[in-house]
């Protein structure tokens, strides 16, 4: 016989996702799970093929992420992966102020904080949320409509690429707030940058705007999202031409003084329009559908590889030491962050703490009364 059409075959694409959609909702705070048509170079849809996206949509709390929210994420990258029909994940959020800004801290304080126990559990959570996103088969890409802070840079940086607003603003959060960025920072950092700029990112707390980021090569694309009339403005609050202050060449800084004040006036009074920022994500997307899939999926993981070998060798123990600092510096600063409306101020008193430190105090709740702030009268 001349072909193989005798051969007894099962015909149609088995179903291999973990979950239907129970982890998704459109209800704030929550996930959203949307297949986009693709789109060619004239902006035509092409049947048949599509891209993913994963939306945190809890606006109103900067899109931290809740522990569902998580399972969302998860559940996402899961089903972006096993559609054979998809060719890449996007992953965004809603609204214009915010991509991320980690882990819900209303939830860290008044749940987690002194749960060590359940706290480990949430992190066995988080891993695997890093770990869907590294392990998608399907190149991912982080659509940064806002800031991308804390945890939720960690998990921006987990993605492949970044397309980014250039209102965008990045970095940690950690150390002044009571916990250490090891959702994928201290993983991540040392293999994407300098040592040095490394360990400054990690540990500062310092805001990077888009442009510096763009710069040092942290992000793929930063594009304007204020129009007006027919032109685009770039992001009148930052330095976007090289000068030398103080022996040093400068760019992408936050402009100082009455200059920073209107460039921050006019971004005030604009209504971000990520139209650029779409129309790259399409170009990306329609790149990517003309390859073949799995040499550009295995392209990809050799890329991603080094990025995972990092993470794998820490994600464990990081999580035990996270859980365990619930019962003290996170406790301290989750809840100097969550009263803020009631205290003034989101962190602790980092003087007191540190001569009780010195005095050999015990962390007791008369040692954690007198660092965290008090309710204004």
């Amino acid at each position: 016989m001349s072909d193989l059409s005798w051969l007894p075959r099962e015909s149609g694409a088995k179903d291999h996702f973990l979950w239907k959609d129970e982890h998704f909702s459109d209800k704030e705070p929550g996930v959203i799970f949307e297949k986009k048509p693709i789109l060619d170079a004239a902006g035509n849809i092409i049947e048949g093929v599509y891209s993913a996206w994963i939306t945190l949509n809890n606006p109103k709390q900067y899109n931290s992420y809740t522990t569902e929210m998580v399972k969302g994420v998860i559940a996402g990258f899961q089903k972006a992966s096993a559609d054979s029909s998809v060719v890449a994940a996007i992953f965004t959020a809603a609204g214009d102020k915010a991509f991320c800004t980690g882990g819900n801290t209303k939830e860290y304080a008044e749940y987690y904080s002194k749960r060590p126990n359940e706290y480990g559990l949430y992190m066995d959570l988080f891993n695997s949320m890093v770990d869907s996103i590294l392990g998608c088969k399907k190149p991912t890409i982080c659509r940064v409509n806002g800031m991308r802070v804390a945890g939720g840079q960690e998990i921006g940086m987990a993605c492949d690429i970044t397309v980014s607003s250039d209102l965008a603003i990045f970095g940690q959060a950690g150390p002044k707030h009571g916990s250490a960025p090891d959702g994928g920072s201290t993983d991540f950092l040392p293999w994407m940058l300098p040592m040095e700029l490394a360990m400054w990112n990690c540990v500062s707390c310092e805001m990077w705007n888009a442009y510096k980021m763009k710069r040092l090569g942290l992000i793929s694309k930063c594009l304007p999202v204020i129009k007006q009339g027919d032109k685009w403005l770039r992001n009148p609050a930052i330095i976007t031409d090289d000068y030398i202050q103080d022996g040093e060449i400068v760019y992408g800084e936050f402009k100082s003084g009455e200059e920073g004040k209107k460039g921050r006036e006019i971004i005030k009074k604009s209504s971000p329009n990520f139209q650029l920022l779409d129309k790259e994500i399409n170009k990306i997307l329609w790149t990517y559908t003309n390859l073949f899939p799995g040499c550009l999926i295995k392209s990809v993981e050799g890329i991603r590889l080094k990025k995972k070998f990092f993470w794998d060798q820490a994600k464990v123990i990081n999580r035990h030491w996270l859980a365990s600092n619930m019962s003290g510096e996170a406790f301290l600063g989750f809840n100097a962050f969550n009263t803020k409306k009631i205290t003034g101020k989101d962190t602790i008193d980092f003087i007191e703490y540190r001569r009780r430190m010195a005095n050999g105090d015990a962390l007791d709740d008369a040692f954690m009364a007198a660092v965290l702030g008090k309710p204004i009268e």
